[in-house]
């Protein structure tokens, strides 16, 4: 759904497959007497289109919606409309996915979790060309731009990274298959490349790496029936 932009306002459109997520936020930007919600996308096919069509300021972008993952998204957003800011919103922490994320292009990075009244400041900055994040992100990606040995996890793709992130989690491939629509072909050989990337031999290697620099939150040994 697009809406006729508002040119006084921050136009905002809402990317997200959660239509009561979508609703919240639009209700949100309703009390902001700046800022209006000119459109919504539920899938990255459908961000892109939008994107082509509507006139807009800001993308809040969540990076885990069916079809195109959300790099290539980002990616071909910054193709088509190279000023126009993403803010990435997302339910993963910032250590995850941040740094990835803006330097593929998004204007800045904020979880799901985080106080309304930080979200409208992270609209505001970013619609004014800034970048939002934390501080310790910023940091990192002003001190060090070009990491000549990069953190093993950041080597892999999109895809990649969200199938690491299930094995560390404790879930088999075929969970981890369902999960993402995929075969457990699809699956393996993820987790082969994975393993590659990361100069690693066994899942227990991917979960002590990934708890121990906190990337999942929570790990479920797996069912050794299984």
């Amino acid at each position: 759904m697009t809406q006729t932009p508002d040119n006084n306002k921050i136009r905002i459109l809402i990317v997200d497959n959660h239509p009561l997520f979508r609703q919240g936020l639009k209700h949100a930007f309703q009390e902001t007497p700046d800022m209006v919600v000119c459109g919504e996308a539920e899938n990255g096919d459908h961000v892109v289109e939008t994107v082509q069509t509507g006139e807009f300021d800001v993308v809040l972008l969540d990076i885990a919606m069916p079809g195109k993952n959300s790099l290539e998204v980002l990616r071909e957003i910054r193709s088509q409309k190279p000023d126009l800011a993403v803010l990435i919103l997302s339910m993963h922490p910032e250590e995850q996915y941040a740094v990835r994320f803006i330097r593929s292009g998004a204007s800045g990075y904020l979880t799901k979790e985080s106080a309304p009244g930080l979200l409208l400041d992270a609209v505001r900055k970013v619609a004014r060309g800034g970048k939002f994040a934390s501080r310790a992100v910023l940091e990192k990606l002003a001190f060090h731009p070009k990491e000549l040995n990069p953190t093993p996890h950041l080597k892999l793709s999109q895809r990649e990274f969200e199938v690491f992130c299930k094995i560390s989690e404790g879930l088999t491939l075929g969970e981890i298959a369902s999960q993402l629509s995929l075969s457990i072909k699809t699956i393996s050989t993820h987790r082969s490349r994975i393993l590659d990337k990361m100069g690693m031999n066994s899942n227990a290697e991917l979960i002590h790496y990934a708890l121990d620099r906190s990337l999942v939150k929570n790990f479920t040994p797996p069912n050794p029936a299984e």
